[in-house]
């Protein structure tokens, strides 16, 4: 069944005709904690999550740009299919690293989705041919719509010391297994906000991984398919995804309240849309969120090289980190006036605020929206190497 119209030619076009049925289903994915039949299938047909796929399997490889105002246009009718539909595509950033064989094996499935957890202290065994691993991974956003599942593991040697990579530290290796090699596990995903993601835990239990299926994402040089989407580094691209959702739910509420402004007349005071105070603040908000978007498409699209082979340097990466974060945080405080200035009506359940509030709020906890960010941004603007960055 084809569920685009032909018309829609391009990602953001695609993801806005899927606004209405993700709309519908909000309250069935939030319950859930799934994306549901038939609306998975629209997003398949849309290819909503084949869009920083190398066209060598069929994806789009789209500029980075597009790609933040598809994953805005979803995140609008709800943050949890925004934030797994970038969490799809930036786990898909990990194909030019494969062997072509395997990335062909993984991504051939038009359906084809990976899910992961965050590295942390499990450690695969390396084997003739490949790797045995056994671990718990947390943080596994839209594992129950997955095909294939990955444990980013350091890698113990059969000497028993640690791999280490061309800067002389533990090298932490990406493992890729079909999912039903994958336990899933339920009931952990018992948080406020971001429900509908269920970015629950899994485990590995001695599985073997060949060789071919792993791959590091430590060395932007290890590469095997050109492309200048494929010079940005995943933890840039990663920021872009995060951004798209937070404006996506910042944007929906700022929209939410305006129309409530239209309508609403609190006790003992005029119409909010005739208050000078609400029509500045509507205004001023219209004007963060816009330039906050507007710096970060200015930055990608400055940085974006005619040469396939170009290799983002240290600064280019710096100014998308600063972007990134400043877009989110500047979401999260637009998503909380409109919050604040709609009162009571925003605190119900099934309102056009509350449940994003609760999304912006887990979504400003996660790991891309640290203040941090700006600290080593500086230090770099300044010259100063930053420790432990995070670019």
């Amino acid at each position: 069944m084809n569920f685009v119209t032909p018309s829609a030619a391009d990602p953001v076009a695609r993801a806005r005709e899927l606004g209405p049925a993700i709309a519908a289903t909000a309250d069935e994915i939030e319950r859930t904690q799934r994306i549901p039949e038939p609306l998975l299938s629209q997003l398949h047909a849309a290819r909503s999550c084949r869009m920083l796929l190398p066209r060598s399997v069929d994806g789009d490889e789209v500029e980075p740009w597009i790609y933040l105002r598809a994953i805005e246009e979803v995140s609008r009718q709800d943050g949890s299919v925004g934030w797994n539909m970038f969490v799809a595509n930036s786990s898909a950033l990990i194909a030019p690293f494969l062997d072509p064989e395997a990335m062909r094996a993984i991504f051939a499935d038009p359906r084809a989705i990976v899910a992961w957890g965050p590295p942390n202290e499990s450690k695969a065994i390396a084997v003739s041919g490949g790797y045995r691993v056994t671990g718990t991974w947390n943080f596994a956003s839209g594992c129950r719509q997955a095909t294939w599942m990955g444990a980013h593991c350091r890698v113990v040697e059969p000497d028993g010391s640690l791999r280490l990579n061309a800067a002389g530290t533990p090298m932490v290796r990406t493992l890729l297994c079909p999912i039903s090699q994958v336990v899933l596990l339920d009931d952990t995903w018992n948080v406020i906000g971001m429900r509908g993601t269920m970015s629950g835990a899994y485990l590995l239990d001695d599985v073997f991984v060949p060789e071919a299926f792993s791959s590091t994402r430590d060395d932007p040089s290890s590469r095997r398919e050109p492309g200048r989407l494929y010079a940005y580094p995943m933890q840039g691209l990663y920021a872009v995804g995060v951004a798209g959702v937070a404006m996506g739910i910042a944007r929906a509420m700022l929209d939410a309240f305006k129309d409530l402004a239209m309508r609403k007349t609190p006790r003992n005071l005029v119409r909010l849309a005739d208050n000078a105070v609400v029509q500045s603040n509507v205004a001023q908000m219209e004007a963060r969120l816009g330039a906050a978007r507007a710096f970060l498409v200015e930055t990608l699209s400055d940085i974006w090289s005619a040469d396939d082979a170009w290799v983002i340097d240290l600064p280019a990466r710096a100014r998308v980190r600063l972007a990134c974060a400043f877009a989110i945080q500047t979401a999260e405080a637009v998503a909380d006036y409109a919050y604040k200035a709609a009162g009571t009506d925003a605190i119900f359940l099934g309102t056009a605020f509350e449940r994003r509030f609760r999304d912006i709020h887990t979504l400003s906890q996660q790991i891309q929206s640290r203040t941090a960010h700006f600290e080593s941004v500086g230090q770099i603007m300044l010259g100063i190497q930053p420790p432990g960055q995070f670019l």
